[in-house]
């Protein structure tokens, strides 16, 4: 009996072997490549909890200097953490912080560069909106209708849809496209919801036009239709 067990173990053990000689290092590479991705998963989850914990910092600093009206070292600041940290919300946050307070600064140039850097590499898209929003906002102060249009044609964010068609409408207004402009006003206005204050300034400049949006016709429209 014990003859017997040995040699269905012997067999057993031949068969193992067999097994291992044809798929061991198929194996253990599959595992190499396993424990590989692991470590490297987790490496890059410390990487990137060390970038925004470092980011927030840098960011600390530039808001206590644009608060302080130092556009000169909000300006720096800006500057390293595009170099260090240009994946980070911080950053993207950062540029358009630094663009107010150099505009306010009188500082146009500077304010359109870091609006136009937030705008092509903000990670978020609603960051990537505003920023193209303000910086449509300075090229149309300085009569530039073209760039600025080009600049809301990227704007690609649902809830900044209307807000987009409103500048659209003040840029097309400026270069005499009336017509345009009204329509793009009356696109705004039905974009807006109903809440935003800001909605009566668009139906402002839509009543400046001649083209006031009739606001009880689909309340009395739906009254209507509720009757029936």
């Amino acid at each position: 009996m014990a003859t017997h067990l040995d040699l269905e173990e012997q067999e057993q053990l031949d068969q193992l072997k067999a097994f291992w000689k044809q798929y061991g290092n198929l194996i253990t590479w599959a595992l190499i490549l396993a424990l590989a991705g692991f470590a490297g998963w987790t490496a890059w989850t410390n990487w990137k909890r060390d970038q925004a914990v470092k980011a927030g910092a840098l960011y600390e600093e530039l808001d206590k200097a644009a608060q302080a009206g130092d556009v000169d070292k909000t300006a720096r600041v800006f500057a390293d953490m595009k170099e260090r940290f240009p994946g980070t919300g911080y950053t993207q946050q950062a540029a358009l912080l630094a663009a107010k307070l150099q505009f306010d600064k009188g500082q146009g140039d500077a304010a359109r560069a870091s609006l136009a850097w937030a705008a092509d590499n903000a990670a978020e898209t609603e960051y990537r909106a505003l920023a193209r929003l303000r910086l449509a906002g300075l090229l149309l102060d300085d009569k530039k209708y073209d760039e600025a249009l080009k600049q809301l044609d990227g704007v690609t964010a649902k809830e900044f849809a209307g807000l987009a068609a409103d500048r659209r409408g003040d840029v097309l207004l400026a270069q005499g496209k009336t017509n345009e402009a009204r329509a793009a006003y009356a696109q705004a206005w039905k974009a807006l919801d109903e809440s935003l204050e800001y909605r009566r300034v668009v139906e402002a400049k839509l009543s400046v036009l001649g083209a006031a949006p009739d606001a009880e016709a689909p309340k009395a429209a739906a009254s209507a239709g509720a009757g029936k």
